[in-house]
């Protein structure tokens, strides 16, 4: 649990400005603490803070003296959005430049199309694109259309070179596998992860598997019970480019997401930007599952597997025109949930449940409205050696962890956005010691 002074909160004012392919990024939290309640953040806040003390007497008691303190913080930082901007160059074989040749991109998860022409230059250009991997299209008079794919980071430029061959009759090209372009407009090495991979990689949509982190991120491993990215455990999770904070990171081994519900992770590892602080080892930025790739479609999956382990999962998702929702709930137990300090697997239950849902709204204006909340708790048993199983020792653990966030998009032209992301995270994890232990140990961290 927080404990800190009292204060007095009158109002807040969250403002963010992004620029996606502008100049400037303005944006930034401002994180309020009190004992029971969680964290509170905006991205900006006004707030009054008022002090009384007693001072001189009057009429035989002390008079009053009040002392109001206005305080007007702004606190600006910046965050990763879940933007990035693509610059198709469109040459022929000579390197001179295509006009008016028609470029493609279509996004591998979610089947969303961008279009655009090139300019005079052979240039076309896309900004604000959602992060992801895309399948891009060229296709020009007299050229051969040419089929590339690419991957989209937040508050990058993807500038890619696209030549395109004369056209012959008759001809078909098949190309099996491509090199893996080295991404050199920034030096943080990025990983991207998609559905399909997790889909596809045998226990990495189990709910408290981390799976596809490990498999698909360099330098990711598992030690004791918690994820560690280039040897340190001190990563931060965002959803939909919003952080969620958690002061708790050494304390909890509950999932912070259920890879079920994640439909793209970007995955930053090193020479990260001052807005992240100089304790982070990595930074897991996801993009859930929006409905908007799901018509009236309900999916159930249930598990059963050794040592009683059990992965269930329920979900709803449905979309129009401008409006998309995605519903889930989960519920996980094991017999083995903890690595156990010797070969005997003693005293070492596990179970949890959860739910999460993401609601977005799209608005003819260039608006939109995104809603992302989850909720769940966790019961670990604490594991035993043969000598502590033998004391009857019945050390366990309980966590609860929920988060709410709340966007408002605004594009202003094709190179300007605002975003507005409040968001409020809660979490505890409460240690409770066996009462056959002399002394006995309590630890409630919220």
């Amino acid at each position: 649990m927080h404990r800190g002074f009292t204060y007095a909160f009158i109002g807040r004012l969250p403002f963010s400005f992004v620029a996606i392919g502008g100049r400037r990024s303005l944006s930034g939290p401002h994180i309020f603490s009190s004992p029971n309640h969680g964290h509170f953040a905006s991205r900006a806040s006004l707030f009054l803070l008022i002090d009384d003390s007693p001072s001189i007497a009057t009429s035989g008691r002390s008079m009053i003296r009040r002392v109001i303190v206005f305080l007007f913080v702004v606190v600006i930082a910046v965050f990763a959005s879940v933007f990035g901007s693509v610059r198709i160059l469109v040459h022929d074989p000579q390197h001179r430049s295509v006009p008016h040749a028609h470029v493609t991109l279509h996004n591998v998860s979610s089947g969303v199309d961008l279009s655009a022409e090139s300019d005079a230059t052979g240039i076309a250009f896309f900004s604000s694109v959602p992060i992801g991997e895309y399948r891009a299209r060229i296709s020009a008079d007299g050229f051969a259309a040419s089929v590339f794919d690419l991957a989209v980071v937040s508050d990058r430029v993807q500038e890619v070179h696209a030549p395109l061959k004369i056209a012959t009759s008759n001809q078909n090209v098949t190309v099996v596998g491509s090199a893996t372009d080295i991404y050199t407009s920034a030096s943080t090495p990025e990983s991207g992860i998609t559905r399909t991979d997790i889909a596809h990689t045998p226990g990495a949509d189990r709910t408290n598997s981390l799976t596809a982190i490990t498999d698909y991120v360099p330098g990711a491993t598992i030690v004791h019970d918690q994820l560690h990215v280039r040897g340190g455990h001190q990563v931060t999770w965002a959803i939909d480019g919003v952080p969620v904070p958690n002061t708790n990171i050494a304390g909890n081994v509950g999932p912070q997401f259920d890879p079920k519900d994640i439909e793209f992770v970007e995955a930053q590892r090193g020479s990260f930007g001052a807005d992240y602080g100089d304790r982070t080892y990595g930074v897991f930025n996801v993009a859930p599952r929006s409905g908007f790739e799901r018509s009236r479609l309900a999916e159930l999956t249930l598990g059963y597997g050794s040592f009683h382990q059990t992965d269930d999962h329920l979900s709803f998702g449905d979309h129009s025109n401008t409006f998309a929702y995605y519903v889930s709930a989960n519920g996980n137990r094991t017999d083995y949930g903890l690595e156990p300090p010797t070969s005997a697997n003693l005293h070492n239950q596990s179970a949890g449940g959860g739910v999460f849902t993401s609601l977005t709204y799209n608005s003819k204006k260039g608006d939109q409205l995104r809603f992302a909340g989850a909720a769940r708790g966790d019961f670990y048993q604490v594991p035993n050696d043969p000598d502590a199983q033998s004391l009857e020792v019945s050390d366990h653990q309980r966590e609860q962890d929920a988060f709410a966030s709340l966007t408002w998009l605004h594009s202003f032209s094709a190179s300007t956005l605002l975003s507005v992301s409040p968001f409020y995270h809660f979490n505890r994890a409460a240690f409770e010691g066996s009462a056959v232990e002399t002394p006995s140990a309590t630890d409630n961290r919220g």
